[in-house]
């Protein structure tokens, strides 16, 4: 399972750059460093940003007003399916 504190840490750093509040996932895409094939080591998986999508997004709900608020609904995502 992975270290929930540095997955954490690796969203924030990614996501901190974006202008907020985003209204969708596409207003992440210009604040990541490669843009949707940005990676996330989560555990002993690597998964895209595109994935990260499609794994915790479910728990999305837009607008956020700030990284925090995004990245603590990205990890319960992810907790959700398994990941941490």
């Amino acid at each position: 399972m992975a270290d929930r504190d540095e997955v954490r840490q690796q969203f924030e750093e990614a996501f901190e750059g974006a202008d907020y509040p985003v209204n969708s996932p596409m207003d992440l895409v210009p604040a990541l460093p490669q843009g949707p094939g940005t990676t996330f080591d989560v555990g002993e998986e690597t998964i895209t940003a595109m994935e990260l999508n499609q794994e915790a997004a479910g728990q999305g709900d837009y607008p956020y007003d700030s990284v925090d608020e995004l990245v603590d609904d990205l990890m319960d995502g992810l907790e959700d399916e398994g990941y941490v």
